[in-house]
C-alpha cells in the first residue's frame, strides 16, 4: 500500500529564493512544453508525445545553462505533468461529462510543487532534508515514517513549504470489530449513525465567512503587482488553508473513530459532483467536505481490514 506523509519545511531565505527560483523555472518549462503541443498539433494535425518532448529537451539542456542548476528528475517530473494533463483532457473528451478543459498555461506564482521521482535527488538526514541544486533544508520530522520513501514533493503553501513523502508500506495487521454501522451524510448534521448518534457540522467555511469576505475586498482593492497585494493575497490564502486545515483533520479524526470501533461500515453512494450544481447547497456541501471524509474513511478501512460498502441513499 502507500500512504503519504506531509512535514514541515523551514528554509532559510537563500534557500526561499532558490525553491522559488526553481519553480518559477519549472513553470516556464511547463507552459513551453504545453506551446509546443499545441504549435505542433496545429501544423502536423498530430500529437507530439511526451518521448518526443524528452528528445527536444535533452537537446535544450545543452545550450540553456539555467536548467542545468535544476536537478534533472524534478526537470523530468514536469513532461510528466504535461502528459497527465493531455490525458485527463482527452479521458473528458471521451467521457462527455461538461467541459474538457484543455491545458492551461501557468500564470506567475500559479506553480507551487515539484517533485523529485526517486533517490539520489532528494535525501534525509540527521541536518534535514537534502535536495540536490538546493541544499539541505531544516524538516520537522515530528513522527516516524514507516516504509520505504518513492518519491518527494516540495510543496509551496502561500508563505510555508512542505516536504510530502509517499511511502510504500505494508498494513500491520490488527484485530477487525466484530460490529457494523450504517452512515447517513447531512447538512445541518454532518452525519448520523443507524445507531442513533448525531455527529455535528463544525461548519469551519460559514464560520470564517466573514472575515474571508473583509480580506477579499482589501485584496481587490490593492494596486496589481504592489508589495501590499502580495501581502494581502497571503493573508487570503492563510485564512483558506487554516479553513482546509481545521476540515482535514475533522475529517482524519471522525474517520479514524469509525474505523477504530467497526469492521463493517454502509455509506451513502453519493453522486456529489451532480449534488453541487444545486446553487442553494452546494456552499453548504463544499464547506462538509463529504468526498474528502469518504476518502479518508475507505482508505482507513482499506488499512484497517474494514469492509465498506456503499449503498443507494434513497429512503
Amino acid at each position: 500500500m502507500r500512504k503519504t506523509y506531509k512535514f514541515r519545511l523551514l528554509p532559510t531565505k537563500k534557500q526561499v529564493q532558490k525553491l522559488e527560483w526553481t519553480l518559477d523555472m519549472c513553470r516556464i518549462l511547463y507552459n513551453s512544453c504545453l506551446l509546443d503541443r499545441k504549435n505542433h498539433y496545429e501544423q502536423t494535425g498530430k500529437g507530439l508525445s511526451r518521448i518526443k518532448q524528452q528528445e527536444i529537451f535533452k537537446s535544450d539542456k545543452q545550450t540553456i545553462e539555467s536548467l542545468k542548476e535544476i536537478h534533472s528528475q524534478a526537470l523530468q517530473d514536469v513532461l510528466f505533468r504535461v502528459d497527465r494533463a493531455f490525458q485527463g483532457f482527452f479521458r473528458r473528451l471521451r467521457e462527455k461529462d461538461g467541459k474538457a478543459g484543455y491545458p492551461r498555461f501557468k500564470g506567475e506564482g500559479r506553480y507551487d510543487s515539484i517533485t523529485y521521482p526517486q533517490q539520489p535527488g532528494f535525501q534525509i538526514t540527521p541536518q534535514g532534508l537534502k535536495l540536490s541544486k538546493i541544499g539541505t533544508i531544516k524538516i520537522k520530522l515530528h513522527r516516524n515514517i514507516d516504509g520505504t520513501v518513492k518519491t518527494c514533493t516540495i510543496k509551496r503553501e502561500y508563505n510555508r513549504w512542505y516536504a510530502c513523502f509517499s511511502v510504500e508500506y505494508e498494513p500491520v495487521e490488527k484485530p477487525i470489530p466484530n460490529r457494523a454501522i450504517g452512515i447517513d451524510m447531512g447538512i445541518k448534521s454532518f452525519a448520523v449513525t443507524s445507531n442513533g448518534e448525531v455527529i455535528d457540522n463544525p461548519k469551519y467555511f460559514l464560520k470564517s465567512e466573514k472575515k474571508l469576505i473583509s480580506k477579499q475586498r482589501q485584496l481587490s482593492r490593492k494596486k496589481k503587482g504592489s508589495a501590499n497585494r502580495k501581502k494581502a493575497r497571503q493573508s487570503v490564502a492563510k485564512l483558506h488553508t487554516k479553513v482546509r486545515n481545521q476540515r482535514s483533520d475533522f475529517h482524519h479524526k471522525v474517520s479514524r473513530k469509525l474505523v477504530d470501533a467497526y469492521g463493517f461500515i454502509a455509506i451513502e453512494d453519493l453522486n456529489i459532483k451532480g449534488m453541487v450544481k444545486n446553487h442553494r447547497l452546494a456552499k453548504h456541501i463544499s464547506d462538509a467536505g463529504w468526498g474528502q471524509f469518504l476518502n479518508y474513511l475507505i482508505y482507513k478501512a482499506e488499512e484497517a481490514g474494514c469492509k465498506i460498502e456503499k449503498v443507494p441513499p434513497q429512503y
